[in-house]
């Protein structure tokens, strides 16, 4: 038989026990509450440390949208891969994404001109101007034009919007041709680097098709209305030629055509799939016809098998 005092003892123990259990139990809690507050904290000064970074870093900032462009490529590889009926039959087919030290040499050296010219990340410019190509043959539009468009638009900045509201790569006026980014997912489409160089390349042909010829063509594309649109079909028929020398490994030209234009009236009633990238042009306006090209080689001459 146990004494009072022994079970005094033992009473005095649990209770000293339990104490501690709990003692400890808070400290933990109030060290764990501690670390979750300041590691949000730290968290929190590391985005907003990042945020100021690329604000006065443009090069960062421009590493940072180009790897995006990148992903966003991948992504769009797996999703024509995984389904077929993504793709128009009308439009042309995906490319193959090969990066720019396997693209056929045509291609791999005009990646590497443009990469240097408007610093942009050769891996994600080599999907853009292998889908150029593969386009133009199924367009048939010379791909170093597609090319051309996209630069003086965009300088390949997919995110770039204009005033108007002209979006992405092509800078197609996306309310105007919200029809043709229906078989993409929709208007959201537009910042989607492939599906909106197809959707602008669509936009492209028929403006050639209405005009009758390439820097008419290109004029309808700009949307110019108050003026001939001259400055910017020399920009992009120059850039074309320099971009086309590169293809065909002729010397960079030093001098270029000026494609002048004079007023003819433009066909009535445009259709919206004729319409142009603004959207400005009105049935019976007066229109620049554009001066003859000068001769070059066919879109065929550039597209490698």
């Amino acid at each position: 038989m146990t004494s009072p005092s022994s079970d005094n003892h033992k009473s005095n123990l649990d209770v000293a026990r339990t104490h501690a259990l709990r003692t400890a139990m808070s400290d933990a809690y109030r060290g764990f509450v501690a670390f979750t507050h300041n590691g949000m904290a730290l968290l929190g000064v590391g985005l907003a440390a990042l945020a100021l970074t690329l604000a006065a870093r443009a090069d960062l900032r421009l590493s940072a949208e180009q790897r995006l462009l990148g992903w966003l490529l991948e992504r769009h590889d797996v999703e024509l891969a995984s389904d077929d009926s993504d793709i128009r039959t009308d439009l042309p087919g995906a490319t193959s994404g090969a990066p720019a030290t396997i693209l056929p040499k045509q291609q791999a050296a005009v990646t590497q001109w443009l990469s240097r010219r408007y610093r942009v990340a050769q891996e994600p410019l080599a999907k853009l101007v292998a889908e150029a190509f593969a386009i133009g043959e199924k367009a048939r539009l010379d791909p170093t034009l597609i090319l051309a468009v996209m630069a003086i638009e965009s300088r390949f900045n997919p995110y770039a919007q204009s005033p108007v509201g002209a979006q992405g790569l092509m800078q197609v006026l996306t309310r105007a041709h919200s029809d043709k980014y229906a078989d993409f997912g929709g208007m959201d489409a537009a910042f989607d680097p492939v599906s909106n160089l197809r959707v602008g390349v669509k936009v492209l042909q028929d403006c050639i098709k209405q005009a009758g010829s390439t820097e008419g063509g290109l004029r309808l594309y700009v949307g110019a209305v108050t003026t001939d649109g001259g400055d910017y079909i020399n920009k992009v028929m120059s850039e074309h030629m320099r971009i086309q020398s590169v293809a065909l490994g002729k010397p960079m030209p030093t001098s270029f055509p000026d494609f002048a234009a004079t007023s003819v009236v433009a066909p009535s009633a445009p259709t919206p799939e004729t319409a142009t990238r603004t959207g400005l042009l009105q049935s019976g306006e007066e229109l620049p016809a554009t001066t003859p090209s000068v001769t070059e080689p066919k879109a065929s001459d550039l597209i490698t098998s």
